[in-house]
């Protein structure tokens, strides 16, 4: 049993299946967050974002980001729940190498409705939507590395996934994944992320030289 200490706010978790939350680390750590078990809360940083140039021509990396550094190839998934409120709140999986180089995917708030949103940054950004016909309770992400190739799919029950986006991303370095929310627009908002779980994969290379050079 561990005590955690979350800026004005405590609370005691156990051991879980999943990812070690409290063993993680802050990038632009919010005023206030929890963590119980294995569910993370935080209340997302007013007037904050991730974004580098592109059509809007400003730069910021300002959000909250609770990470932990894996190298060579995985699968992170990560259940996404929030209470959205005003244009562009956000919360997701976020993928990073750098300040240059990311990716953060997950639902956002935007013109009223839910949508299915990625960002791909490298050195600037791009973002692809899905409108979703009607609010979600919450949503699963996941993001499988393979190689210099990351997928990310949404699925609505943990069982049956859709990819969303197949993107670029330099092989063979390390990456920070994570939980982030963003709150551009608003005053802040309460985000809620459940059972992040990371899963080494073994190196597609390495098993071909394996099996083309077994005893």
């Amino acid at each position: 049993m561990r005590k955690i200490l979350c800026g004005t706010l405590c609370a005691v978790a156990f051991c879980a299946d999943a990812q070690t939350l409290d063993k993680m680390n802050w990038f632009n750590e919010p005023a206030q967050w929890l963590i119980n078990g294995n569910s993370l809360e935080m209340y997302v940083t007013p007037q904050s974002d991730y974004w580098r140039i592109s059509h809007y021509g400003f730069t910021v990396d300002d959000a909250p980001f609770y990470w932990a550094e894996y190298g060579g190839e995985f699968e992170a998934k990560v259940k996404i729940s929030g209470d959205y409120k005003v244009r562009f709140d956000q919360a997701g999986l976020m993928l990073r190498i750098d300040h240059e180089n990311y990716i953060k995917a997950g639902i956002e708030f935007v013109d009223g409705k839910y949508n299915l949103s990625t960002v791909v940054t490298h050195h600037t950004s791009d973002w692809s939507v899905i409108a979703l016909d009607q609010p979600v309770s919450y949503i699963w992400i996941k993001a499988v590395r393979r190689l210099d190739a990351v997928e990310i799919f949404y699925s609505f029950d943990d069982k049956g996934y859709t990819m969303m986006r197949n993107a670029w991303m330099q092989a063979n370095i390390p990456m920070r994944v994570g939980m982030m929310g963003a709150c551009p627009d608003g005053d802040g908002f309460t985000a809620r992320f459940e059972n992040f779980t990371v899963m080494h994969l073994p190196d597609q290379r390495r098993l071909e030289w394996l099996k083309n050079n077994a005893e």
